[in-house]
């Protein structure tokens, strides 16, 4: 009797219980549907020696399990890399739309699957043509590989999985798992293999607990800065290391420059798109390893582009949320994480602390310095003669300070966690927050480059609002020399 592709699958699947336990399983579903699929893969070099598969559920769940090992077992593992729901469905002879998402769940399983034991035991040969590209499912980062692409590359596409929470917006994140099947899928369209890389646990380390951290200490940090100098771009260089791509690129607005002394960040052509302070806190030894493909173009070509290409994300709009953020907002997720000790003593519904004048006077009480940053005029619910703005915090004793807008004025900013990468007399100006223009100033001292515990700069002249925590990009011209948080 003639079975049909999904019924041989069911009546003898293909590694199941294999390699159950291995380090490099991934699993998905088990919510809602009540159906799981685990994925292991068992890696050498550059090919998938051995793979297997656990199911529970429907029968359809257990086939696209059988039919995801079947079609990677022994595979390269770039051509592993290009296996989606789209080839698990096929190899089934196709699944009608109740059972498609079996098939879905097989290759979130498989790729995650995947991507552990790619950034684990991969160890491809060197290639000259290979181009690693991030790729976060939006118009820049598919425009990046489709560049790639007509430049004649070998590419590979990554996308980093940093932030899952059901509380999340995750359509409106660039990092969650919606958003890494959505790239995975537009990587696929394109004909390019995608690896995701798991990132969650160092991201909630190095950014997401720091976040929370400088709030409660009465501070304004700026996580993607953080993210990209930390965790992002070295996880990256670490995965084209072991996939033998010569580069990294990035549908990043930025420039690379070189001089005498090697590369540096240098603003790009599109100065409303540009996003060298973002960028800050690289290290300018792994620029020679990056290509930002945009750099010369503006955003309304970029679209074009994409539109010529045949691009479906040609149009999308941008993700303007923190990717940790999205859907709860930023009060929101700090209250969360707070805790009921932060409460302890204070009667339900109590004020949490005291909106006072320069001079001492209780002008309000508030919930929480947390929600205030220095410069804010808006929602600071009191008023007065003249708009009053936040001139400074006091975490240990929730208290917030307001004023007029000429206290806020500065011409001194201090410095902490400073690296320079040309000597202090090189700086000529500073981005004090992402969409500020840059300050003409002077590093005090004429320190030599590298890493100093604190600086001090001098404004040509003052500037309101300058914010503690927030990032300090240090110019020379339109190259970034340094990088520092604002003390």
């Amino acid at each position: 009797m003639s079975l049909s592709a999904l019924e041989d699958h069911l009546h003898a699947p293909r590694g199941r219980g294999r390699l159950s336990g291995g380090p490099h399983t991934g699993a998905a579903g088990g919510a809602a549907c009540g159906d799981l699929v685990r994925l292991t893969v068992a890696l050498e070099a550059d090919r998938v020696v051995d793979a297997g598969f656990d199911a529970s559920g429907c029968g359809a769940a257990q086939a696209a399990g059988s039919a995801a090992v079947e079609l990677v077992a022994g595979a390269p593992l770039l051509e592993a890399a290009r296996v989606g729901a789209e080839e698990i469905a096929a190899a089934l002879g196709g699944l009608a739309p109740p059972k498609r998402h079996a098939a879905t769940l097989a290759a979130d399983a498989l790729h995650r699957a995947l991507a552990s034991a790619a950034a684990a035991d991969a160890e491809l040969p060197a290639s000259a043509e290979r181009t690693l590209v991030a790729m976060s499912g939006g118009v820049d980062s598919a425009v990046a590989a489709h560049l790639a692409l007509e430049e004649g590359e070998d590419v590979v596409a990554v996308t980093l999985e940093l932030w899952s929470d059901p509380a999340n917006d995750g359509e409106r994140s660039c990092c969650s798992p919606q958003a890494v099947a959505g790239a995975r899928a537009l990587a696929h369209a394109m004909g390019l293999p995608h690896l995701t890389l798991d990132l969650r646990e160092a991201f909630r380390r190095e950014v997401v607990d720091d976040f929370v951290r400088e709030h409660a200490a009465g501070r304004t940090p700026n996580p993607c800065v953080r993210c990209n100098g930390r965790v992002r771009f070295e996880e990256m260089l670490a995965l084209a290391d072991r996939l033998g791509a010569r580069r990294l690129a990035t549908g990043h607005y930025a420039r690379i420059h070189r001089d005498g002394d090697g590369p540096l960040l240098a603003a790009a052509a599109d100065a409303n798109k540009d996003q060298v302070y973002m960028l800050a806190r690289l290290d300018p030894e792994d620029l020679g390893r990056l290509h930002f493909p945009l750099a010369g173009r503006a955003k309304p070509e970029v679209r074009e582009l994409a539109r010529r290409a045949g691009l479906p994300v040609a149009d999308r709009a941008e993700s303007q949320d923190l990717c940790f953020l999205a859907g709860v907002g930023k009060q929101g997720f700090l209250r969360d994480r707070e805790g009921a000790t932060s409460s302890a003593g204070r009667r339900a519904g109590a004020p949490r602390g005291e909106i006072v004048s320069v001079a001492g006077q209780v002008l309000g009480h508030h919930d929480g310095q947390r929600d205030y940053t220095v410069g804010q005029r808006r929602g600071l619910g009191v008023s007065a003669v003249e708009p009053l703005y936040v001139l400074g915090k006091d975490a240990a004793r929730e208290r917030v300070t307001v004023g007029p807008r000429s206290a806020l004025a500065t011409t001194a900013v201090g410095l902490e966690d400073a690296v320079l990468h040309r000597d202090a007399d090189r700086v000529d100006a500073v981005k004090l927050r992402y969409r500020s223009e840059p300050v003409r100033c002077r590093v005090e001292g004429a320190p030599r480059r590298g890493t100093h515990a604190n600086l001090s700069l001098t404004l040509a002249h003052p500037v309101d609002g300058v914010a503690p925590g927030q990032t300090a990009c240090l110019l020379a011209g339109d190259r970034v020399v340094g990088c520092a948080t604002i003390g």
